[in-house]
């Protein structure tokens, strides 16, 4: 299964790794364009643009004007999956997993990326902040999902077909999902929900949701999940999938405390 994940805005350079394999992103190319095009920006534009404190546009704006294609481990650059640290890449917790495990996430695991497009989890990056939904206009467009266009599609369906996936396995929020052409996509896309017990019903609760979909990509990858129907045996942090709430390529997952 070829599994899709958002980036976070958290990031980590300091603690310690346990894989120093690298690898290089695929669309470095165009992360440079669009860092020509934040360089132009100066803190009060960051501020602007993206909604930051003076403290992050300030320090966004160094890291942008510090940028250079990272192709070679150091300080500044980061395997991906271990550079992220928000609430899904907690679930995920990347560096509890076996090298086996990481191999296959290798293969089969893309990370949406404003900057980046689609980062593979040892590709290097240097800490950013360029969210998919920022609204900035560049020379192919007014905004990320038209600089991306059907590039970023054309990846997944090459990669799919490569890895003779079964299926893509949407764990990404609607923002990062968007800039992918589900139309065009060669595979089914199923995508996953998870809903924790409140208040007398079941509903989807953001800060659940996203670690549990990290949890998901752990499941997936510790189980080298290839057919559809076996993530529905999805069970850690206590959900369990519910036939009765699924749609087609919609599975829904609950959760009581």
């Amino acid at each position: 299964m070829l599994v899709l994940v958002s980036p976070a805005k958290t990031l980590d350079y300091e603690s310690d790794m346990s894989v120093s394999d690298f690898s290089v992103a695929s669309h470095l190319s165009d992360s440079q364009l669009l860092v020509k095009e934040l360089q132009k920006k100066n803190p009060e534009d960051l501020a602007s643009l993206m909604g930051l404190s003076e403290k992050l546009s300030f320090l966004n704006f160094e890291r942008n004007m510090n940028w250079s294609k990272p192709t070679k481990p150091s300080n500044t650059a980061r395997q991906a999956i271990y550079a992220f640290k928000g609430d899904v890449y907690q679930g995920l917790d990347a560096n509890s997993l076996s090298k086996a495990d990481i191999n296959y996430a290798q293969k089969n695991l893309c990370i949406l990326s404003g900057l980046y497009g689609i980062l593979k989890p040892l590709d290097l990056m240097y800490p950013y902040r360029l969210e998919m939904g920022t609204k900035m206009e560049t020379k192919r467009g007014k905004n990320l999902y038209d600089f991306w266009g059907s590039k970023l599609t054309k990846h997944i369906n090459d990669l799919s077909a490569s890895n003779k996936s079964k299926g893509i396995v949407n764990l990404a929020s609607l923002e990062y999902f968007s800039v992918i052409q589900a139309d065009k996509l060669d595979l089914p896309v199923i995508s996953p929900v998870f809903k924790d017990y409140k208040n007398g019903k079941y509903k989807i609760i953001s800060f659940f949701a996203k670690k549990a979909r990290g949890s998901m990509t752990r499941f997936i990858v510790q189980n080298k999940i290839k057919k559809v129907e076996d993530l529905n045996d999805f069970n850690l942090d206590g959900y369990r999938y519910s036939k009765k709430d699924s749609e087609l390529n919609k599975p829904v997952f609950l959760r009581k405390a």
